[in-house]
């Protein structure tokens, strides 16, 4: 704390550095002080500040040279200009070379210090977004594309116990059930069981059961022979021989149709098939993995997924939780598809900035992992300069979040009052609008005052 608190004074007028010492030790502050740009640079070199007060006329330096010499050596050491020349050109000129604001001489004390509290608070989330980095180094020597998917860093305890139960089972014959919402990451859980499994030398094939017809998801698993039905030009082996001695992936395997989730449960069981339209019976080794969206209960209610075939399915059952309940998992996923898009594009890795970085936090993310990896693909590209700000993201995380995702929200059913119905239509039109009131208030057919009203007595708080 002590150090997060350190200001290192330059100026070369002595009464007004024994007035600004006074002042701030006073308010808790470690001060030192220098009267020429050099005492200043070598205080610097010797123990860094977070923050300087710098004059812009000194004996043996100009003040901005001196400002780009401290932006240079100490990038993370912000910079408040304290002067008594206070043209406006002078103030553009400092804040496009990075002082982080500009103020003129005699000052408001209590202006200063609130200016200071705030370039203090903005170091301390670059120095904590430069730890984060750090640490996330380690982390993204683990990351790899295995089949064009993500082989998953787990940060969060709850996803750790998945991997624990995960290099458990892997290795054995065992078939298993991932459940969990869209774009959790199911299939990469699929990946990581082969990939540690004995199977692991063939790759792992894969078969969407909501992806074809119906028609055309038994030929696509059992496979055909020439002749078997109109448009069988040839003979095609299908997904159970391609998995020969590897892992048969079976995605939301709930839009299987029923009756073929009968005769594939008598694959599980006897482990022979026979193609359509052939007399040959086929020796069926490999290895299940299973998933679906759908919760369990709902699927075996609406018959999605026959109870025998579940029963079955279900020696071993993941359950992978979506990305709002596992927050620690953001960063190293963050730094990853950054690394990935970046290399993509041919850029050098734009640098994420604290408060674009705390709304990836904040979000509910209700497409999971794959809306980040869509959200961090929409930065990268649009990253000026080497940065991903707030500006960079998508407008649905740059939205208050009273109005994230009410765009996508219905009145509920059971609504008890026509202000339920009203607060909702509010929230979203504020929404449609970008949270802009005036934009909001034409398109519900109010005046301003009125919407400004309304929101003070739904407690809406933009």
């Amino acid at each position: 704390m002590k150090e997060n608190r350190r200001i290192l004074i330059i100026d070369d007028e002595r009464p007004i550095l024994l007035t600004l010492e006074a002042l701030l030790n006073r308010h808790g502050f470690q001060t030192e002080t220098a009267a020429t740009a050099a005492a200043g640079l070598k205080a610097l070199k010797n123990k860094p500040a977070a923050l300087v007060l710098l004059d812009l006329q000194l004996p043996d330096a100009e003040g901005l040279q001196m400002l780009d010499q401290i932006k240079t050596e100490r990038p993370e050491t912000q910079v408040i200009i304290l002067t008594a020349h206070d043209t406006l050109n002078n103030a553009i000129e400092s804040i496009k070379r990075g002082a982080f604001h500009f103020i003129s001489k005699p000052y408001a004390p209590e202006e200063l210090l609130s200016l200071m509290e705030k370039a203090l608070e903005k170091q301390s989330l670059l120095r904590e977004t430069q730890q984060l980095r750090e640490k996330t180094v380690e982390l993204e020597k683990r990351l790899e594309i295995a089949e064009t998917r993500l082989t998953p860093v787990f940060k969060s305890k709850s996803m750790q116990e998945i991997e624990e139960l995960i290099n458990a089972m892997a290795p054995s014959e065992a078939n298993v059930l991932i459940t969990g919402e869209s774009g959790v990451g199911k299939e990469v859980i699929a990946n990581l069981i082969h990939h540690r499994s004995r199977r692991s030398e063939r790759p792992m094939v894969k078969l969407n059961c909501a992806a074809f017809p119906q028609t055309m998801i038994e030929g696509e698993l059992f496979g055909y022979v020439k002749g078997a039905f109109t448009g069988a030009m040839n003979d095609f082996p299908g997904m159970i021989a391609e998995a020969n001695e590897s892992t048969l992936f079976l995605d939301e395997i709930s839009d299987m149709p029923a009756d073929l989730q009968t005769r594939f449960l008598r694959v599980l069981q006897e482990r022979e098939y026979r193609p359509l339209g052939s007399t040959r019976t086929l020796k069926a080794n490999f290895r299940l993995i299973a998933a679906t969206n759908r919760p369990i209960a709902q699927a075996l209610t609406e018959n999605r997924l026959r109870s025998d075939l579940y029963y079955r399915l279900n020696t071993f059952q993941i359950e992978v939780p979506p990305l709002r309940e596992r927050k620690q998992d953001i960063p190293p996923l963050v730094t990853f598809f950054v690394k990935q898009f970046a290399q993509q594009l041919g850029k050098s890795e734009p640098e994420i900035s604290p408060e674009a970085f705390q709304k990836l936090l904040d979000y509910s993310w209700p497409g999971n992992v794959r809306e980040l990896q869509n959200a961090m693909e929409y930065a990268v590209v649009l990253a000026r300069q080497n940065m991903v700000g707030v500006k960079e993201l998508p407008g649905e995380l740059q939205l208050p979040a009273a109005l994230q995702q009410i765009e996508r929200s219905v009145v509920p059913q059971g609504v008890q009052s026509l202000d339920d119905m009203e607060r909702v239509t509010i929230l979203q039109a504020l929404a449609h609008c970008h949270g802009n009131k005036k934009k909001a208030a034409e398109l519900l057919g109010i005046q301003r005052p009125t919407l400004y009203n309304k929101l003070k007595r739904y407690a809406i708080e933009l």
